[in-house]
């Protein structure tokens, strides 16, 4: 399978030209672009979360733990004592690194249920949930986020599978066709499981309309295209519209040129001729 580097890379390259396209396209503020993009980077790295001592595992526990700790912090602020918030939210921290990390990778299976199509959905419409509810974004952004979730998931599991092919033997691995899959076939109940939070995530996501609008929308393409390309001189300095005309202009409206002299025009017989008088 691929690396950390490499699915990072992967997944920045990915999130930067999908990100790219949405500022050009002007769907969405700059300031809710930056967390856009950002799940479409942690979803390239997401479906190794099952990988006991992989750094996205790590990683992604520990930012949970943060976040979870924080947002009991602030939601008990007003009810409870300092004390009792020092141990609210230090018990939290723990729990969700420490407890929540235990307890996952002894009920899951590294290249199982969370290297499917069916995980990388549940990630989606779980992202359009924490964006909507718990970030108060509005529900278009919500399912944008979702969206680059989605797209950084299926990015991981594409160069997963693209690496059980050794291109120089010319061979196939042992792990080709385990990354990339509908669903776990070898553990029917783990899918089930999954199935099941997808059916509720989307129950509690916020409503589809708007993104669904936006897609469809024929100004948004209009925009996109009419911006696909400089109007005028690349980078303000390279003018490749004038080069070409430059170049397809016929050499006799300017006569033979040889570097930047151009050749001085022959006399003609009327140039030659005497005036009358």
């Amino acid at each position: 399978m691929a690396n950390f580097s490499t699915h990072i890379g992967a997944g920045t390259v990915v999130a930067g030209a999908l990100a790219t396209l949405t500022l050009a396209a002007d769907v969405v503020a700059p300031e809710n672009l930056v967390a856009v993009t950002m799940a479409g980077v942690l979803g390239s790295v997401l479906p190794d979360i099952d990988l006991k001592d992989s750094r996205p595992s790590r990683l992604m526990f520990a930012g949970l733990a943060v976040f979870f700790s924080f947002a009991v912090l602030f939601n008990t602020a007003i009810k409870l004592s300092v004390a009792e918030m020092w141990i609210a939210w230090l018990g939290t921290l723990l729990l969700v690194r420490y407890g929540l990390h235990t307890v996952f990778h002894r009920l899951s299976v590294h290249r199982g249920i969370w290297h499917s199509l069916l995980a990388g959905a549940f990630c989606a419409v779980a992202t359009a949930v924490v964006f909507y509810r718990i970030l108060g974004r509005h529900e278009g952004v919500a399912w944008l986020a979702g969206g680059f979730m989605f797209i950084g998931y299926i990015t991981h599991l594409v160069l997963d599978e693209m690496y059980s092919v050794d291109v120089m033997d010319t061979r196939i691995k042992a792990s080709f066709g385990t990354a990339l899959k509908l669903l776990d076939s070898r553990n029917y109940t783990a899918s089930a499981a999954m199935a099941a939070a997808l059916g509720l995530g989307v129950m509690v996501a916020p409503p589809t309309d708007t993104f669904v609008k936006g897609l469809n929308s024929r100004s948004l393409w209009s925009e996109l295209q009419s911006r696909m390309l400089p109007a005028g001189k690349w980078f303000g300095v390279l003018d490749v519209k004038q080069l070409a005309g430059r170049q397809t202009e016929p050499e006799a409206d300017q006569g033979l040129t040889t570097g930047s002299v151009s050749r001085t025009p022959s006399p003609t017989p009327a140039d030659t001729a005497k005036p009358r008088e």
